[in-house]
């Protein structure tokens, strides 16, 4: 299969195109700079482009012929939607915008859209699902909602299988920000100590390798059409169970002296991946 992944030199793009390269597809990756995925192949082919440009995007669909789309590239911060919504307008909604179009034009017709938990707002429990509802007050969060009903339009319209995933806070080898629990490692690495002023009790966070986790080499290929909305989230419960990143954390710096708490606790949701869709 050829699989079209854009942002495919960013954190999670880069592991998408790793897994996708690993299970024997042909990965099309496209972003505003080559980057590197973390391994060189054959069936790596790297476009360089803009999402926010419309040519470029359906130049890259009519030149290359993907059979399916992944679609990571965003500019992912809740912090700098607020100081730049119109960039953040440009690049979120108009350059999905452009991979939708694209799609219609060369006929491709499924694709996973890489949304987020902000697209709900401010939670209304502790624990949600999919049927929570979607109010989101950031201008990050209102990008990815508004890009999830663009893509229900193009599904009505054109018949686009557009499959939105809203993770939680996605963490692991390589992350770019400073976040629990990066920075809890990081800390104990560098031997200094790590206050966190905040957040003690929860943060909804999953691992990278979660996210991706490929589907038993036993499964058939899903060729229909699944539920539209995928919630994936693990769960750092900070205060139940204190001894996992100590541990982890003594492994790491001998005779560390500062405590860390944390514990990863998988939810039984955990099966959902992107590869599971084409």
């Amino acid at each position: 299969m050829r699989v079209l992944v854009t942002g495919s030199s960013g954190f999670l793009g880069a592991a998408v195109a790793r897994e996708l390269l690993a299970r024997g597809d042909t990965v099309i990756g496209f972003d505003t700079h080559a980057g590197s995925t973390g391994c060189s192949d054959g069936r790596l082919v790297r476009v360089t482009g803009d999402i926010a440009d419309a040519r470029q995007v359906a130049r890259a669909f009519a030149t290359h012929v993907p059979d399916a789309v992944i679609h990571c590239a965003a500019i992912v911060s809740v912090l700098s939607s607020v100081d730049t919504p119109i960039r953040i307008v440009r690049v979120n909604i108009e350059g999905s915008l452009n991979v939708f179009e694209a799609m219609r034009l060369a006929g491709v017709r499924r694709c996973i859209h890489i949304s987020s938990e902000e697209a709900y707002g401010s939670f209304r429990a502790d624990r949600i699902d999919e049927t929570h509802p979607l109010d989101p007050v950031m201008p990050y969060g209102i990008c990815k909602a508004a890009v999830e009903q663009f893509g229900r339009t193009y599904r009505d319209l054109h018949g686009l299988e557009v499959i939105n995933l809203r993770p939680s806070w996605v963490y692991g080898p390589g992350l770019p920000r400073d976040r629990i629990p990066k920075n809890l490692i990081d800390a104990a690495l560098a031997g200094r100590k790590l206050h966190i002023p905040s957040g003690a009790d929860y943060d909804g966070s999953i691992h990278l390798g979660c996210l991706l986790a490929s589907p038993s080499s036993r499964e058939p290929e899903l060729k229909g059409f699944l539920r539209e909305i995928h919630r994936i989230e693990t769960a750092l419960q900070l205060r139940e169970a204190r001894g996992r990143i100590e541990h982890l954390e003594q492994k790491l710096v001998a005779l560390s002296q500062f405590p860390v708490a944390g514990d990863h606790r998988f939810d039984e949701k955990l099966g959902l991946n992107a590869y599971l869709y084409f």
